[in-house]
Formats: C-alpha cells, sequence, structure tokens
C-alpha cells in the first residue's frame, strides 16, 4: 500500500526563490532513496478559517504564504528505509542548511493511502 508524508509550513513570501530551491535539492536527495514523488505547492487561494485552517495551524503570518506538500512512497517499509537513507546522505549538510521558513511552526504527518483513483 503506498505511503505519503505531508507537510503544511508557512514561508516568508519574499523567500520563495530560496524555498524553490531547497525543496529542488532535496527531492532530488529523496528520489535517490526511493521516493516516487515529491510535490510542492505555493498556496494562491488558502482562506483564513473561524475555526480552523492551514494559515491558522501553521500561524501563518501577513508576509507569508502556506506551503502544502508532500512526497509519496511504494510503501511504509520504503519510506522508513527511504528516510533513513536520506537523513545519512551526506548531501544533507544539515550544519550548513539555512531554512526559509520556520520550521518550528511546520506540521508533518505519514499516511497510509486508503484510496487513490
Amino acid at each position: 500500500m503506498a505511503y505519503v508524508d505531508g507537510f503544511v509550513i508557512a514561508v516568508p513570501t519574499k523567500n520563495k526563490s530560496s524555498y524553490l530551491k531547497l525543496a529542488e535539492e532535496m527531492a532530488v536527495i529523496f528520489k535517490d532513496h526511493g521516493a516516487l514523488t515529491v510535490v510542492e505547492n505555493w498556496g494562491d487561494d488558502v482562506p483564513d478559517g473561524e475555526t480552523t485552517s492551514f494559515p491558522m495551524a501553521v500561524k501563518c503570518e501577513a508576509n507569508e504564504t502556506v506551503v502544502f506538500s508532500w512526497i509519496t512512497w511504494a510503501s511504509k517499509e520504503a519510506r522508513e528505509l527511504g528516510v533513513k537513507k536520506v537523513m545519512a546522505d551526506s548531501r544533507m549538510n544539515w550544519d550548513n542548511m539555512t531554512m526559509p521558513f520556520d520550521g518550528k511552526r511546520m506540521i508533518f504527518g505519514s499516511f497510509e493511502t486508503i484510496l487513490e483513483k
């Protein structure tokens, strides 16, 4: 059964190009270690909610844009092995990596795909 890692983050709008550059670099690494797809979506019509919403969930500020992204894997086992390899990959230079967003406000989860048409 397919497996998905999903992410929602708030990225300063001025950092769109640096975010895309980082995302492209990360996509290569994830795909090298078994990810089937890496998808990045820059918010366009993401309304604030009254009770809950994507912007509220990540405490999106006026100068930020919500990003919704996911990585698909063939299975949970492929994901577990792939993520271990990603984290050990020498291209993941954590000491010199500049994050173009506040990772403390990122929402992340892993999901078993139960329907895909």
